[in-house]
């Protein structure tokens, strides 16, 4: 059968629209299963919600709008919130695990998803898959610097739990008894096994901390001189988080000099200590420096909070007496 060309345009324009149709009806009811699925969420009918945000992420797997992204990461979180209520349906765990690298292909950045994936591998014991799983966070350079320190830093810590599982013991850490006074001192541990995987870990630890904190930026290296005033809220916020990453990344730098400094004792390397000592005590007064204006942030954010709510309670005082 053969068509005219005013038939072959007319079906290509009914076909166009058709489409098109199809693409807005379904981002509509992608959007009603949201809102409903939100709500079954929130009232704690999590397969309801499941059903809801899996029928919403058919309607645009890829991803291509809105909903779509929204629908999938909703889906995580719920398959997660299913685990966590009943911690042996370890397939719940595994598919929320899918469903968040889902999310994270659609945003590279995602570090919600990102740590959801890494606390589910810890949770389920997955050592090997937790390591590599941060280890590749760590080396991504298309995410935000402090998302990659964050990474580095949870790998650092690792390395110091390691690290202070061998010196803070009985067996390597006396009680003598100098000038008069009760102090410790740290002896090598008996087992030489023991002594490697303590070096190991402080040396492999200090690497990984240091390169968290090389990419501090300007903005984190000169913090205490932040004008926090002027910020609005949501910058605050995001500043905040910023801060914290690299708070913990120097907090775990004075506590691996720390452990370096122990390691020297054990060895005889006397003035190696005390040089760790002044170390670690620099590092720990730019850790508190740090911490200082987190903490100045948080005050802001508070007072601006109780602010708003007295301003709340009196336009509704006042609304009430009209």
């Amino acid at each position: 059968m053969r068509f005219s060309r005013f038939g072959v345009v007319v079906l290509l324009s009914l076909t166009v629209l058709i489409g098109t149709n199809c693409a807005y009806y379904n981002r509509v009811i992608a959007r009603k299963n949201l809102v409903d699925g939100s709500k079954a969420y929130k009232d704690r009918k999590f397969p309801e919600a499941e059903q809801l945000f899996r029928d919403a992420v058919g309607r645009d797997p890829k991803g291509e709008h809105v909903e779509g992204k929204m629908a999938q990461l909703f889906l995580a979180r719920t398959l997660h919130s299913e685990y966590i209520g009943n911690r042996s349906d370890k397939t719940k765990a595994q598919q929320a695990i899918s469903e968040y690298q889902k999310s994270l292909a659609l945003d590279a950045a995602d570090q919600s998803s990102y740590k959801a994936i890494a606390s589910l591998y810890e949770n389920l014991q997955m050592t090997d898959e937790w390591l590599a799983w941060v280890t590749k966070r760590s080396n991504d350079t298309t995410i935000p610097p402090e998302q990659r320190a964050e990474a580095l830093t949870s790998l650092a810590a690792k390395k110091n739990t390691c690290a202070n599982d061998i010196t803070d013991t009985e067996a390597t850490k006396k009680t003598v008894t100098k000038d008069g006074k009760q102090a410790f001192q740290f002896v090598k541990p008996a087992n030489p096994v023991d002594y490697d995987a303590l070096v190991k870990c402080i040396d492999e630890g200090m690497k990984l901390i240091d390169q968290a904190l090389a990419l501090e930026t300007d903005k984190v290296k000169n913090a205490a001189r932040l004008d926090i005033k002027p910020r609005t809220d949501a910058q605050l916020v995001k500043t905040q988080d910023i801060f914290k990453v690299f708070e913990s990344a120097r907090s775990y730098k004075a506590s691996l000099l720390v452990q370096s400094m122990r390691l020297a004792e054990m060895d005889g390397r006397t003035p190696d200590r005390d040089r760790l000592k002044l170390e670690s005590d620099a590092a720990r007064k730019n850790f508190v420096e740090l911490s200082d204006v987190v903490k100045k942030i948080q005050a802001e954010i508070d007072a601006r909070t109780a602010a708003k709510a007295e301003g709340a309670a009196a336009n509704k005082a006042a609304n009430a007496n009209k």
